[in-house]
């Protein structure tokens, strides 16, 4: 398996994995649109790839914030069905600390969906701690 960086030129090729993990049910148009916005902000895309075939993303938003310092948000963890439950989310996430670390990153925050309870068990397994909710209103 190979980690890293998505060129910004590449983007769209994890939309049809982010889709897989599209809670709010957003359009591929849409999704594309966002892609194409997100490119000029401080975000990153990472991706894990079998060969050559994209298996696993996430997104990287790089910030400072007053309580954490230079802080990154991972954005969206998905691995495609088929890969998961052999240790490659522990690898992927110990490459992005790797990463974050090198650009200066003292903190990782993350969000996860309230009834993804396998993926709670596994943050907390990576020393992650709940410190809030994440509350969204649509305007």
């Amino acid at each position: 398996m190979i980690f890293k960086i998505i060129p910004k030129s590449d983007y769209e090729t994890v939309i049809p994995l982010v889709e897989k993990l599209n809670e709010f049910k957003i359009s591929k148009t849409v999704l594309k649109e966002r892609f194409e916005e997100m490119k000029t902000q401080n975000y990153e895309c990472a991706g894990i790839y079998d060969n050559k075939a994209l298996v696993g993303v996430t997104g990287l938003w790089f910030c400072t914030r007053h309580y954490a310092g230079k802080s990154v948000e991972v954005d969206h963890v998905y691995i495609d069905e088929a890969y998961r439950g052999k240790g490659l989310g522990k690898q992927f996430l110990a490459w992005i600390y790797d990463y974050v670390r090198e650009k200066g990153c003292n903190t990782i925050e993350l969000n996860t969906y309230v009834q993804n309870y396998p993926s709670h068990k596994f943050y907390y397994n990576e020393g992650f701690e709940i410190l809030g909710y994440h509350f969204l209103k649509k305007l």
